[in-house]
């Protein structure tokens, strides 16, 4: 994939099962079976053919679908299975030819994509009672075997050649980009040892020894592998809470009407000023009464307001990071009636329990862990009319900055700007650091939580909200529109490399966690791994893969 043709194709992340071109999907009660069986004539950019059921960003757009279908679609799944279609290849990992020729950008935010879709994966596991099980039938090599270690119990066939190898370092000279390094030590606790000598394997491990270095939890026989899978299959069933004769809620195709300079959703959208490098998002409030009803909730199927607006921030946030990597800056207003917004908050609190109502919980958390992990400069600006309360009122406190209005424009008939919290800022949200926002943003000062939760339900404006460290600068309407400009003018000078950086270090504090370190010291080092000649360089292994010719190492470490 050239930097031409990854610059002229526009990424679309919106698909259905009916037009996946690499997954299958198929149901027998409580258990779910999702297939990869790669189409290699098919892959997102022309330059590559997806040999041996390696993967580009497009298989994996189908696996993200897949699993959010899973989730709200298909309540009465309990378990599923991952497996391949080929005989003897479960995943190659990441189609090489791809990485080869990608861009650096796109390299990047594809491990980063990968990386928040398997994560979804365990998500769902540990949160939704939808546990998935992952049946390794042949090779699973680099990221086929990332893709597995995502799952929670892992069956290897026992035939002589399934095997599971990490060999990005001796084939390729990178680091396996989805989270493999992490999940060996943090989540399947091989010894780090046994880790380093697995990493340096190119043929992998296989069988008993699999299962001995806890790479999987069980080497099966080929006469009994699939019965064994089942039979698992069906264990795990067994331990979830997930409702059997519950109305499913399908998920329709997103409406939206795009330009090249904005995009208009039904309850969000965001223009692109290509002078300062921003992108302005602008979230609408419910258009509609709150039906106090779960049954009136499922009727209205996707287009109930919190799972409506979480799909299109979720689709536009994509959309910015693959298709505008030159815009720099995200600033997220919004416009609604703050009660409207409160009396929403107010029944997902109380019906949290409900397996719909947990799936939007958790689908809104993941995508505000999407904004922290984004690489552009987060800022939301707080502005008369505005309905930043509640859940909405996480975008506050996940961006880098806030700015809200005191008082109100002149001419201006909106009401002035309020800041409103709820139970879901100290709770519901947590970041990857397993800390909550207002956690993250007062670490080290207890008091300033507490005395944020004792404004739980009072309408801050600008002075108070000030006042409790909720936002970072309150303005009138004299200042504002100057100091506005000035703020967007200077983000828009400084180094983007250096901002990124950062930002990145800056929004993370605290304990760290299996996912921070994915996303940490994992995406730091992988990006700087792929601008080092000894990957990517004429002379790198990246490069020189499958030609016969060895890689010319630089041997100095740095």
């Amino acid at each position: 994939m050239t930097s031409e043709s990854a610059s002229s194709i526009q990424m679309n992340f919106q698909t259905c099962p009916e037009q996946y071109q690499h997954w299958n999907l198929s149901f027998d009660g409580a258990i779910a079976e999702l297939i990869l069986d790669v189409n290699e004539n098919a892959g997102l950019f022309p330059d590559y053919e997806l040999k041996l059921n390696s993967y580009d960003i497009g298989v994996d757009i189908e696996l993200y679908d897949a699993i959010q279908r899973l989730r709200f679609e298909h309540p009465e799944v309990k378990t599923v299975i991952i497996s391949s279609a080929k005989d003897t290849m479960f995943c190659a990992g990441a189609n090489i030819r791809m990485l080869a020729g990608a861009t650096h950008g796109h390299k990047v935010n594809f491990c980063k994509f990968t990386n928040e879709t398997r994560n979804s994966i365990e998500d769902a596991s540990k949160y939704s009672g939808q546990t998935y099980l992952c049946a390794i039938n042949g090779t699973a090599a680099g990221g086929g075997y990332e893709l597995a270690l995502a799952a929670d119990y892992l069956i290897l066939k026992d035939d002589g050649n399934a095997a599971v190898s990490l060999p990005e370092i001796p084939l390729l000279a990178v680091l396996p980009g989805t989270g493999g390094l992490t999940r060996l030590v943090d989540k399947r606790k091989v010894r780090r040892d046994l880790s380093d000598v697995f990493c340096t394997v190119e043929e992998g491990i296989k069988g008993k020894k699999a299962v001995d270095w806890r790479l999987v939890d069980e080497a099966v026989p080929t006469s009994k592998f699939d019965e064994r899978v089942r039979a698992k299959a069906k264990e795990l069933a067994g331990k979830s809470d997930r409702p059997a004769d519950a109305l499913p809620v399908k998920l329709h195709p997103i409406t939206k009407n795009m330009t090249e300079e904005a995009c208009e959703y039904s309850y969000l959208r965001f223009d692109i000023d290509r002078k300062t490098r921003t992108a302005t998002l602008s979230l609408n409030g419910p258009s509609r009464k709150l039906k106090d009803d779960l049954d009136g909730v499922v009727e209205q199927e996707d287009q109930f307001w919190p799972l409506a607006l979480a799909r299109e921030l979720d689709d536009a946030l994509l959309h910015l990071r693959f298709n505008e990597p030159s815009i720099g800056t995200l600033i997220f207003k919004s416009t609604g009636d703050v009660q409207s917004v409160l009396s929403y908050d107010t029944f997902l609190h109380e019906n949290a329990e409900h397996w719909l109502i947990r799936e939007i919980l958790l689908y809104w958390k993941r995508t505000l862990k999407r904004i922290d992990v984004t690489s552009k400069t987060l800022f939301a600006f707080i502005e008369p009319g505005s309905c930043f309360a509640g859940f909405l009122a996480e975008l506050v406190f996940a961006v880098d900055r806030s700015y809200m209005l005191e008082g109100q424009f002149e001419n201006d008939i909106r009401a002035q700007a309020e800041l409103v919290l709820s139970q879901s800022n100290f709770a519901v949200f947590p970041m990857a650091n397993e800390l909550t926002r207002l956690e993250s943003r007062f670490y080290g000062e207890m008091k300033s939580v507490d005395n944020a939760r004792s404004l739980i339900g009072k309408r801050l404006e600008a002075p108070d909200a000030e006042a409790a460290a909720l936002v970072t600068y309150s303005l009138d309407d004299i200042d504002w529109e100057d100091e506005i400009r000035i703020l967007l003018e200077e983000r828009a000078s400084f180094s983007p490399d250096a901002l990124t950086g950062m930002e990145a270090n800056l929004r993370f504090v605290g304990p760290e966690t299996m996912e921070t370190k994915i996303f940490g010291r994992l995406t730091a080092w992988q990006n700087w791994i792929f601008q080092r000649p000894n990957a990517v360089g004429d002379e790198g292994a990246l490069s020189l893969y499958g030609s016969g010719t060895r890689a010319d190492f630089d041997k100095k470490r740095v």
